[in-house]
Formats: C-alpha cells, sequence, structure tokens
C-alpha cells in the first residue's frame, strides 16, 4: 500500500485535530472527500465506471462471458476481480508491490462482492450445470492518495448498474443438443439488480478516535484499521481488520456502528446519481480524460 513519511510533529497536529473533530482538510472525522462519478466511459466493455475520491482515481470494467457454473452451484453465475496497480498511481507499485496489493485487493474484493446476498448470482445462470454468465471485473488504480477499498467498491457498483448482458435464447438443434443465441440488439439486454450490492467503509484508529476516508498523511498515523462492507439497509456483510496495531472490543464496537451509519448514507445518493446520469441518454456530457 501506498505511504508517506510523517514527522513526529505532524502526527502530533493531526491527532490533536482529529480529537477536536476536525480534520487537516477541514473534514470532520466521518466526513468523506468530493467524490466524482462517471459511467459508460470504455467503449469496448459491458459496464464501466470511473470515479475520483479527493486524488484517488479508480477505472473499473465490466465484461460478459459465458463460462461453466461452479460443480458446488451449478445453478448461479459468478464473478472474477484483477486488480493493476499502475505504477503511474505510486513509485511503490512497481514490480512485486504492486504484484501483491493487487492480490490482496482482489481477495478482498472477492469475498464483498462474490455472494448470492450481494449480487443475484442466480439471475447470471443460462442453463443450470451447463452454461452461465462470468462478470470480468477488472480494476486499474490510477492514482492513489489512500482509500482504495472504498473508492473501489463505489467504482463496481457504479460499473455493476451501468453493465448491460445481452439476451440469451436456447434452441435445440436436429440431433438434440443445445444451441446458444445471442441478442445482437443493444436494447434487449439484462440489467443487473446492484440495490444489494454493498460499499466498503474503512475507518482508520487515530489516537482514541476514528476516521472515514483516510488520506495517507492519516494512515501514516493510524495503528490498524477496520474495513466494513455495508448494504443499503445498513447490514453489515463483511468486516477485515487491517495494520498492524490491535484494537479493543469497545473500538471495534464503535468503529462497526460508525461503519454502518456511514456506509448507509452511501447508497441513497450513489443511487440518485446514477440513475439521473442514465436518464440524460446521449445528452450527457463526459468529462475526464475518458471523455
Amino acid at each position: 500500500m501506498a505511504a508517506v513519511q510523517v514527522s513526529e510533529a505532524e502526527k502530533v497536529y493531526l491527532m490533536h485535530g482529529v480529537r477536536d473533530d476536525l480534520r487537516l482538510d477541514g473534514r470532520r472525522c466521518e466526513d468523506y472527500r468530493h467524490m466524482e462519478i462517471e459511467t459508460d466511459v470504455v467503449s469496448n466493455t459491458d459496464g464501466s465506471a470511473k470515479i475520483s475520491l479527493g486524488h484517488t482515481d479508480v477505472l473499473v470494467g465490466v465484461k460478459a462471458e459465458i463460462g461453466k457454473p461452479r460443480p458446488m452451484v451449478p445453478d448461479e453465475g459468478y464473478l472474477e476481480f484483477f486488480v493493476d496497480c499502475s505504477a503511474n498511481a505510486t513509485p511503490e507499485f512497481e514490480g512485486r508491490g504492486g504484484e501483491e496489493l493487487g492480490v490482496e485487493l482482489s481477495n478482498v474484493l472477492y469475498k464483498v462482492f462474490n455472494n448470492r446476498h450481494s449480487v443475484d448470482l442466480r439471475s447470471l445462470c443460462i442453463c443450470a450445470g451447463e452454461n452461465c454468465w462470468v462478470l470480468y471485473v477488472d480494476v486499474l488504480l490510477l492514482q492513489c492518495d489512500g482509500n482504495l477499498f472504498d473508492a473501489i467498491s463505489i467504482a463496481i457498483k457504479a460499473a455493476l448498474f451501468n453493465t448491460r448482458i445481452p439476451k440469451v435464447r436456447i434452441s435445440e438443434d436436429e440431433e438434440g443438443g443445445k444451441e446458444i443465441e445471442l441478442s445482437d440488439d443493444p436494447y434487449d439486454c439484462m440489467r443487473i439488480n446492484v440495490e444489494n450490492v454493498p460499499c466498503i467503509v474503512t475507518l482508520c484508529k487515530i489516537g482514541h478516535r476514528h476516521v472515514v476516508d483516510a488520506t495517507l498523511q492519516e494512515k501514516a498515523c493510524s495503528v490498524a484499521s477496520l474495513l466494513i462492507s455495508v448494504t443499503h439497509k445498513g447490514m453489515v456483510t463483511c468486516v477485515r481488520k487491517l495494520g498492524r496495531g490491535s484494537l479493543d472490543p469497545e473500538s471495534i464496537f464503535e468503529m462497526t456502528e460508525a461503519g454502518k451509519r456511514v456506509g448507509k448514507t452511501l447508497h441513497a445518493p450513489l443511487m440518485e446519481l446514477l440513475q439521473k446520469e442514465e436518464s440524460l441518454g446521449k445528452k450527457r456530457q463526459k468529462v475526464g480524460f475518458l471523455g
């Protein structure tokens, strides 16, 4: 993970600010930085989204391909994640550093999203035990300024909302075999229900308090973090502790409650923004370097 060097004086100054609910950039402890989201930014994918959270930029593309369902769940499709940590984001991503972080991020995303409580995996089934849709979710880290998990999860939800999967028709040939036909009409497609797709909230313990959406400087002052994935109803689907430090039970309870509260408030404005952008159709103005 990208890191910065912070002096002892800077740490003390930052920790005193967090204690008084005032961070270096003027935010309160449970406030996010300015966020910009844009969907349908990559033409050769079935769904895509780009998010800028402060100076953290993430691009997500979703590609749907027909594959074989897994033996344990023959009536469900599944998601595969790949995270590419671009060396342009930070020099620390060069070589093995970027690969190890990419694997760690992919494993967490798999646990958070690839389950029937987050995505309706049964809707991805084409023919039970034979064919299903496999969603390949590719994440590219363009710039890193802290809080990667939150930014990636929001971008994934936006990309899945933007994803359109062709309708499938199954017919039998003369020998009784099954043939799969994909509709070539771009409007004859299936959408993914993202209502229950969770957003990740990462809380960093700084002193005796915790902050949401930590910058790299704040991350350097944190001994441990708690990663919590929360649905629109406030239900926690995954919890993971990050960092070398320890967390006492009282801190874990307080951070979990804060994560549930913050995560629940993320979903409504996010969905409202995505639906508003989609309603504009071709009239919407594309921004950013991909516009």
